[in-house]
């Protein structure tokens, strides 16, 4: 059996968002707001470093283990900004707990 990107979850750092906190500040501070969702879970606002889930999500990962929260989530919906291809926010889907 072949291993995928896909198989074994990429370890991202990621911390409890202040919801009162404007998302275009966090994004100035190389932060991208994101929200966890799932069956029995959520939703939960979360925020992630850019440039780590960049990177990752640019060479094909989506299965991501949430360091600080304890989670393993799969990238569901990533908003990017049409003109300047920034990263505005992420949904993640929850798959399980650590």
């Amino acid at each position: 059996m072949m291993t995928t990107a896909t198989e074994t979850p990429t370890k991202l750092e990621a911390q409890e968002r202040d919801t009162a906190r404007n998302p275009r500040q966090l994004r100035k501070d190389g932060l991208i707001p994101a929200t966890i969702y799932g069956k029995g879970f959520g939703p939960l606002s979360v925020q992630v470093i850019t440039k780590p889930f960049y990177m990752a999500y640019r060479d094909g990962a989506d299965l991501f283990e949430l360091e600080g929260l304890g989670l393993v989530v799969k990238a569901h919906q990533v908003q990017i900004h049409s003109l300047s291809h920034e990263i505005l926010h992420i949904e993640f889907l929850f798959e399980s707990k650590i």
